[in-house]
């Protein structure tokens, strides 16, 4: 039995001015995918990030998001529907706590806005709610830190914290290990399994220049270059393809058992 599509884009394009930054990309993630986006810088991948997400209107095609049609949304209507995302620079609010940046998020999450008259079972509910995320990405113990004073990786984990605390469907991650060092990047890669093996996020995209990290997370591998899907399949066809290797790793073999 074939898994059901979560997310599907059909002929997606984008232009700026002269300049086209996605041409008629065809791209689906499968229920229960972890899925890489990868490509050498100008490929479209922001772009493509930022059509999904409602921030960019597509010149032409349809995004097909649980089989409805998202394609003109604007981004609150499309994060209410389930599509979380984190950022390549940092987004957090550095002055509030790391329970505080969680909270907010969380209380969209139960289509709630900042209200002293909620009722009290709604509050419980998402003190409850954030408490699980703080513990699921090991952030626990810091709840009560000021978000600035925390180290560049626990930082990372408060964003995947923060996407997660809206109840995404599908979570969206843009380059989660830029600026980590190699401990802190597989301690990220490590608990972003964790998360998806115990089943609190089971649909995921991310955009990765960590080719280790791109063979050791994904499942498949869609390769963008020019704004335009150069191959979409398992890692092992997609890192051994000459075309690959020649748009996007210089030539250089890449073995995708290695690591």
């Amino acid at each position: 039995m074939s898994k059901a599509t979560i997310l599907r884009t059909e002929g997606l394009t984008k232009r700026f001015g002269g300049l086209v930054t996605t041409n008629r990309v065809n791209f689906e993630l499968k229920e229960g995918e972890i899925k890489a986006l990868i490509g050498p810088n100008g490929a479209g991948k922001t772009t493509f990030y930022n059509l999904i997400t409602g921030v960019y209107k597509p010149d032409e095609g349809r995004i097909t998001f649980m089989d409805e049609d998202i394609t003109r949304l604007p981004p609150h209507e499309i994060c209410r529907k389930g599509i979380a995302r984190t950022f390549q620079i940092t987004s957090i609010f550095p002055k509030l706590t790391v329970y505080e940046n969680v909270r907010l998020a969380a209380q969209v999450g139960f289509g709630r806005g900042v209200s002293a008259f909620r009722e009290s079972s709604t509050l419980k509910a998402v003190n409850e709610h954030v408490a699980n995320i703080l513990e699921a990405v090991g952030l626990a113990d810091l709840r009560d830190r000021v978000s600035a004073e925390i180290s560049q990786g626990d930082q990372r984990l408060e964003e995947v914290a923060i996407a997660l605390g809206s109840r995404p469907k599908l979570l969206l991650l843009d380059e989660p290990t830029a600026g980590l060092s190699a401990t802190e990047t597989w301690l990220l890669v490590e608990k972003i399994k964790e998360l998806y093996n115990t089943g609190i996020i089971k649909n995921i995209i991310f955009v990765e220049h960590d080719l280790e990290v791109v063979t050791g997370l994904a499942h498949n591998i869609c390769v963008l270059n020019y704004g335009e899907v150069v191959k979409d399949g398992c890692v092992d066809d997609v890192c051994n393809d000459p075309g690959v290797q020649e748009v996007y790793l210089a030539g250089g073999k890449v073995n995708a058992t290695e690591g």
